[in-house]
Formats: structure tokens, C-alpha cells, sequence
């Protein structure tokens, strides 16, 4: 069932077009990943959907909502969480949830959202004094305390170490367990493919494609890539085997292309031939990749 509709939205600043005809659907009970680079129009289109920005065409549903007409309604059934988000310093975490709390007419308990987030120990801790990933807990709380039935989460863990980002991600994932749909709003491809059910991916304003992330990726390249180290003699060998679709070499090392039975086919025939291949890798072609191809630069770039 589609909880959330986007036809043909189009943004504006002046004259500087920051959106322009993206659609997509999200299904309810998905986490659905909206990806792309800084300025790419990811933000402007999660705007217009909970209602913060108003289109200057297209249409867009949210539980059955206009967000242009029906912005007070919709505020009680979507929970957001924006990039760059702050609170006065010395507000304590359960004071900022209290307030929070107070805004929606049927709001979750607070005290046991608290516990559920991991911030119980710190209930009386200024926000001052949280660290990066206490504080993406605590918005990610903010933008549950209404009990919404769609959560937007925007950037949420830029600027984490790698252990808080994690972290973060198996929150992302028990919010999901709650039944909340999400839209995660992300330029990190690790972190899409890993949460993402289905993923947008936004270019210059524009949809560039819909779909799962094994989709996306196997739109690119959906062959196996195998790398090690071997000697020159290797190359007309390899070229023989039928599993493998290409060979590319650089110094002693090499690149091969194939299909899911090449590692047992290439492995074979050096044995066979008294080669033993050095630093022996399997690979897949990742989001990042797909990404690369989709819109001719990195992510991150």
C-alpha cells in the first residue's frame, strides 16, 4: 500500500530550479532511501513532503494528505528529523522530549521512548553535554514522540565515528520494527544499501532511478569481480576459462570478470597448471558503483 505519493514536484528558488518533475511512490512499513549528493534537491523534496516547503508544481500525498492543504493534520502523522538540527544547550533530554510531547494531541509515552532510544541513563543531561550519537538518538526520539506513521530522517549520521553511525543504523532499524515508515535522506551509499528497502536516487534535481538496492546494482554490473596477484603465464589461462568474461591486468595484478562460478573454475585451473595466486579477492559491484554509473560522479565528490 503506498503511504506517501510524489507526482511531477518541482522546486524553485528565483530562478534557480532545485527540484524538477521527480516522482515516486513509498510503500508503507518501508525504510526508503532518498540518495544523492550535497545540493542534489534530497532535502527540498523531503521538505515539500512534510509540508516545511510549498511546491511550485506538482502533487504529493501523505497518508491521504495534501501537505499544502492539510499541514496541521499531517503534523500528527509525520515525525521529522532535519539536517543541522539543534536545541538550546541546557535543555535536559527529558525536558526537550516533555515539550516535544506537548505539541500532538496523542503523542507516544516519552519516558519509555526514552529507554527505547538508549538515552534513559542520560535523562537529566543538558544537550550541551551530549556526544554526536547521544544526539542523533535524541532527534530520532523527537521525530518519534508524536507516534507518527511516517518518520523523515535527513543526514542523520553525518559527522558520527563509525561505531555512533551503527549505532544509529540498528535504531533505524527498531523504528522500522515499530511499523513506522521511513524516508532516510542519506549521501552515504554504505548506509543505504545496508537500511534501505528501496532507494530514490536524486541527480541535479532530477529522479535518475527507482529501486531496490540489489536492483540499482545489478542494472550496473551484475557480474562477480575477482583480484590477485599472479604471473604473467596466468593471463592465456585465464582467458580460456568459460566463467570468466574478462581479464584486466596491472603490474602482477589482475582483475577478472564473471559469473557466480568463476572463483571455483579460476582457482581450479591455476592448481591445475601449479600457479598459486596471491591476496585472492572476491568482489561485488556495490551501491556506490551503481551510483557512479547512474549519474557519472561519486556520491561524496
Amino acid at each position: 500500500m503506498e503511504i506517501i505519493e510524489i507526482t511531477k514536484l518541482r522546486k524553485l528558488y528565483g530562478k534557480q530550479v532545485a527540484v524538477d518533475d521527480v516522482s515516486f511512490a513509498v510503500e508503507e512499513g518501508e525504510i526508503f532511501g532518498v540518495v544523492g549528493r550535497n545540493g542534489a534537491g534530497k532535502t527540498t523534496t523531503v521538505e515539500c513532503v512534510s509540508g516545511l516547503r510549498t511546491p511550485d508544481g506538482g502533487t504529493i500525498t501523505v497518508t491521504g494528505l495534501d501537505p499544502r492543504r492539510d499541514r496541521a493534520e499531517l503534523r500528527q502523522r509525520v515525525g521529522v528529523q532535519l539536517q543541522d538540527c539543534s536545541l538550546p544547550d541546557k535543555l535536559k533530554v527529558w525536558e526537550a522530549l516533555d515539550l516535544y510531547a506537548s505539541f500532538y494531541e496523542r503523542p507516544a509515552d516519552w519516558k519509555a521512548l526514552l529507554d527505547e532510544v538508549g538515552l534513559g541513563p542520560k535523562r537529566d543531561t543538558a544537550f550541551a553535554k551530549l556526544s554526536g550519537g547521544q544526539r542523533q538518538r535524541l532527534s530520532i526520539a523527537l521525530a518519534l514522540v508524536g507516534a507518527p506513521r511516517v518518520a523523515i530522517l535527513d543526514e542523520l549520521t553525518t559527522g558520527l565515528d563509525p561505531q555512533a553511525r551503527r549505532e544509529t543504523w540498528d535504531l533505524i532499524e527498531l523504528v522500522k520494527a515499530r511499523g513506522v515508515t521511513i524516508i532516510l535522506v542519506t549521501h552515504f551509499m554504505e548506509e543505504a544499501e545496508r537500511l534501505c528497502d528501496r532507494i530514490a536516487v536524486i541527480d541535479g534535481g532530477r529522479v535518475a532511478a527507482v529501486d531496490t538496492p540489489e536492483g540499482l546494482i545489478a542494472q550496473v554490473d551484475g557480474a562477480q569481480r575477482l583480484s590477485f596477484r599472479g604471473p604473467p603465464e596466468a593471463d592465456r589461462i585465464l582467458r580460456s576459462i568459460t566463467e570468466v568474461a574478462g581479464v584486466t591486468r596491472d603490474g602482477d595484478h589482475l582483475t577478472l570478470t564473471g559469473s557466480d562460478d568463476m572463483l571455483l573454475a579460476v582457482t581450479t585451473a591455476l592448481a591445475a597448471n601449479q600457479i598459486v595466486p596471491t591476496g585472492l579477492r572476491m568482489e561485488r559491484a556495490t551501491l556506490d558503483d551503481a551510483f557512479l554509473a547512474l549519474t557519472g560522479h561519486a556520491a561524496t565528490s
